[in-house]
């Protein structure tokens, strides 16, 4: 009874309505997201090898999905008001512990299990916490529980599938068998759930809000975006020396290349998506959401984290006052660089072919190019490797401002008569809070007072 007197004194857990946008504790939440995003850059960037890339996109496709059950969670029920703030405290703490004990998950097996325990333990707190959110928000609806149920064994197998990449490890002696076995487990977790995300039974969740769906996956990707920035200021470790014009001119490239990657989903493709999913009602728009959001922007999220690993590699060549000018792209720094702008751009092209049933033949060109200077790039100096990269980018975003004009003025003018009509509704409402100024009554003269004569 305690709890419930408590609960009542936070308040009500209240429900998403159609037309909800994404409260400030959402925002809020996504801070522990940007550190785990750091965390996985940083991690691999300490030693760029083939298998620590592997371990940074296994990590990536566990974490994201943590991402994606916990933005169905917030498609039910509202995050920031109630007593839900209290749990998804808790859920935070877990997750900032679970992205402190990254850099460990993959660590030598002789080492301990210590850090690999951690990961799993937290992984089970966040998901402990959002299945009882959900759980709450259908109490009342019978059909939704028993559809819940469908997807517990994900998460218990999903579970014990984490402890055992933590344990088993440690108990095999050859490091070659044990680092295979753990790596192994580590796939079947990321199988199992985006299969189970699949083929679930989908029937019963409905997306309330587009509204609130798609500014929610648009902001991540935003923070994402964030990454890159902070890896090229990493990089080029501002703070340890005087800058230089080398060094400079790359960071100008880190941003330019990086606002244009900003604008190939922001311009056309992602306002056009969020007025389809506002169109779709039902199952079919559960799936797109499913199918566009929750999958198609993780590779793109792989790719904003695989373009930063190679810019951080590229501007830190460049600002070091011992390596020459003409120096090529340290080790793997241009594949990453390159690969990961065709990843994210491959990605935004499946996301608009799902979304929108079109493909640009901007893009594809764009990625061609791309593939192409690969090997070009690889034998210029590092600097000149950037800013061939950034002037593809860029002139991706040009040529798609000249081809695509009339289609671009027609969306920003829907979308800008769409906002003015919800603000013209939303001032509307906010009318009504507003103390009617009493009527200007006239003045009762006293009773001494003569009354005015007339001229």
């Amino acid at each position: 009874m305690g709890g419930y007197r408590r609960r009542g004194r936070l308040g009500p857990a209240v429900a998403v309505a159609p037309g909800t946008r994404v409260d400030r504790f959402e925002i809020f939440f996504d801070l522990v997201f940007v550190f785990s995003f750091f965390i996985i850059t940083r991690a691999t960037a300490a030693e760029i090898t083939g298998a620590s890339l592997l371990h940074a996109m296994l990590v990536l496709a566990v974490l994201w999905w943590t991402w994606v059950v916990h933005s169905v969670v917030a498609t039910r029920i509202r995050l920031g008001q109630g007593f839900v703030p209290v749990l998804m405290v808790v859920g935070m703490a877990a997750l900032f512990c679970f992205a402190l004990a990254l850099p460990q998950a993959f660590s030598d097996p002789r080492a301990g299990s210590g850090g690999p325990v951690v990961v799993a333990v937290s992984y089970v707190v966040i998901r402990a916490v959002h299945l009882l959110l959900f759980l709450h928000a259908v109490r009342d609806r019978p059909a939704e529980r028993r559809q819940l149920l469908r997807f517990a064994p994900e998460l218990i197998l999903s579970t014990l599938l984490l402890l055992a990449a933590a344990l088993l490890p440690t108990t095999i002696d050859d490091p070659g068998r044990a680092t295979l076995a753990r790596d192994w487990l580590w796939v079947a977790v990321v199988l199992l759930q985006y299969t189970t995300g699949l083929l679930g039974a989908w029937n019963g969740w409905q997306v309330e809000s587009a509204e609130h769906w798609t500014e929610r996956y648009d902001l991540i990707l935003i923070i994402a975006l964030g990454e890159s920035v902070i890896s090229v200021g990493i990089g080029g470790d501002i703070l340890g020396q005087p800058p230089t014009w080398p060094l400079l001119t790359g960071a100008v490239f880190g941003i330019f290349f990086t606002a244009a990657l900003w604008w190939a989903h922001y311009d056309i493709v992602g306002p056009a998506a969020r007025i389809a999913l506002h169109v779709a009602t039902g199952r079919p728009r559960a799936r797109l959401a499913r199918d566009a959001y929750a999958y198609l922007y993780l590779p793109m999220v792989a790719g904003i984290i695989l373009f930063a690993l190679g810019a951080e590699e590229i501007v830190h060549d460049i600002a070091d006052p011992d390596t020459p000018v003409g120096e090529p792209g340290p080790g793997l720094s241009v594949p990453l660089l390159y690969g990961g702008v065709i990843c994210y751009l491959g990605g935004n092209m499946l996301f608009q072919a799902r979304a929108l049933r079109t493909l640009s033949w901007t893009r594809v060109a764009a990625v061609v190019l791309l593939a192409a200077g690969i090997p070009v790039a690889a034998r210029l100096p590092g600097l000149a490797a950037l800013g061939l990269l950034t002037a593809i980018c860029v002139g991706l975003v040009m040529v798609e401002v000249v081809v695509w004009t009339q289609a671009r003025r027609s969306l920003h003018e829907e979308v800008i008569r769409e906002r003015t009509s919800h603000e013209i509704s939303e001032a509307a409402w906010r009318g009504r809070w507003r103390e009617e100024e009493p009527d200007e009554q006239p003045r009762e003269p006293e009773p001494d007072e003569q009354p005015p004569t007339q001229s």
